[in-house]
């Protein structure tokens, strides 16, 4: 089932999500409908609190970007070890690397892109889809997708990275979305 996005100005998104665990209700079928909306909105990530349950959860799937790479862009990935994989109740162990910047959006700010210097690498501790435990170093673009969905179970948004100046530019287009002045092909649900 294709579950609306969660709004820019929703309070989910600024909450810390909580830990959960096996027991967790219909979370394999929350898994399922995440998939579902995550390929339904062409994303490369989600996390539950973008489907309005503050909890630990994310998908990435960094496949498409690396698959997905124009010829042009084939050798900006050529070093990438993409993956498709949930993470249940993860900690960041270390990050490590040079900061870089990458344009990043949002499917919950749609049609609002902006370059943002994450580091190379993340380690994680984290628990898959059977809560199986596992500790791994991600690089490069997987890294930054794992961060960005990193911040949305901490309340936080890729525009809490922009310096004051540019978020301020940006108000009025935020608000055009919160108030739901925003065409999209997924289904949204806006702040009342």
């Amino acid at each position: 089932m294709i579950l609306p996005i969660v709004a820019y100005g929703h309070p989910t998104l600024r909450k810390v999500g909580v830990e959960i665990t096996k027991e967790y209700p219909k979370l394999d079928e929350l898994i399922v409908n995440m998939w579902e909306t995550l390929y339904k909105s062409n994303g490369v990530g989600l996390a539950a609190p973008q489907i309005n349950h503050p909890i630990r959860l994310f998908l990435v799937d960094s496949v498409q970007i690396v698959e997905g790479a124009d010829e042009e862009d084939k050798d900006d990935y050529k070093e990438e070890k993409p993956i498709k994989q949930v993470f249940i109740n993860p900690t960041i162990v270390e990050v490590n690397g040079e900061e870089w910047k990458y344009n990043e959006g949002c499917l919950s700010i749609p049609k609002v892109r902006e370059d943002v210097y994450r580091p190379e690498s993340v380690t994680l501790e984290y628990q898959d889809e059977n809560f199986e435990h596992h500790t791994a170093t991600f690089d490069r673009i997987t890294a930054r997708i794992i961060l960005h969905e990193y911040d949305h179970i901490e309340g936080k948004l890729f525009i809490d990275h922009l310096k004051p100046l540019k978020r301020r530019l940006l108000k009025s287009r935020l608000d055009d979305i919160s108030k739901g002045k925003v065409k999209v092909d997924y289904k949204m649900l806006f702040p009342r």
